[in-house]
């Protein structure tokens, strides 16, 4: 489903291109937008139903102190569609100011085309008032071209509004589960921290057990005139061996570490 909800991101910023593009408002593709972000909506809800309901599955097993492997697996994947369902809302988001800015940016072009200059500030203070009266007033309606004019910035209007109620309507669902993934990115950093330090112990202890082993081949060869020490001289080394290649203590507790953290 959240793949479904990037196909249509894609799709949405092609009716943008299109909508803005054209030279007149163009209601079938505006239809055809509308369409394609109420199925974004609806498919999101259902994602976050599905995410939430997982969290609380898990939360469930680990208050009743069960720890698996199934679990771990659950906690990763959780965490995993819950990073790529925040990624995927947040370019949606991205993608409705963008073309908000445009509109914006339109309906300021269209305005001084009628002689009327606007500033920043001025078109957002238009833009809270909500009426598309405001944007209209001492414009002549004398031309066809004046006329189309005034269409296209009451169209452009209506885009904005349409955009700001679909942005309020995904806000808490974003913020809710960008909260999430937040606090799972912290438990993340820190098993990619005690991973790589494993690692680094790991490749260590390797090095050094290759040499341990080269110390005892070279003993043993040295053993054959020194059948007398051999005992003594293998246990030393065997016991030598062990202590190079034993690891730290944070390395050996690091698989519970691991448990806790997934």
């Amino acid at each position: 489903m959240i793949d479904k909800i990037q196909a249509n991101v894609e799709e949405v910023k092609k009716k943008h291109s299109a909508i803005l593009s054209a030279p007149q408002s163009d209601e079938k593709t505006k239809h055809e937008l509308e369409d394609l972000m109420a199925d974004v909506k609806k498919t999101a809800n259902k994602v976050r139903g599905k995410l939430k309901h997982i969290e609380q599955n898990i939360e469930q097993e680990e208050h009743s102190n069960k720890s698996s492997a199934d679990l771990r697996i659950r906690k990763t994947q959780h965490s995993t569609l819950s990073r790529k369902f925040v990624e995927v809302m947040t370019e949606y988001n991205r993608t409705q100011t963008d073309y908000r800015d445009r509109c914006k940016s339109r309906i300021q072009r269209q305005l001084e085309i009628t002689g009327r200059a606007t500033t920043d500030d001025e078109l957002e203070e238009m833009l809270e008032q909500g009426n598309s009266a405001v944007f209209t007033q001492g414009i002549i309606m004398e031309t066809q071209q004046a006329k189309q004019t005034l269409a296209d910035i009451e169209a452009r209007h209506a885009d904005i509004i349409k955009l700001e109620t679909s942005i309020r309507e995904l806000h808490d669902m974003f913020m809710d589960m960008a909260m999430l993934v937040e606090s799972q990115g912290e438990m993340i950093d820190r098993i990619e921290y005690h991973v790589e330090h494993a690692v680094d112990y790991v490749q260590t202890a390797t090095q050094d057990t290759k040499k341990a082993l080269k110390y005892q081949s070279k003993a043993r060869r040295v053993s054959d005139h020194f059948n007398e020490d051999s005992f003594f001289t293998n246990l030393f080394l065997f016991c030598f061996s062990l202590s190079l290649v034993r690891l730290p203590s944070s390395l050996r507790h690091c698989d519970s570490i691991l448990f806790h953290c997934v």
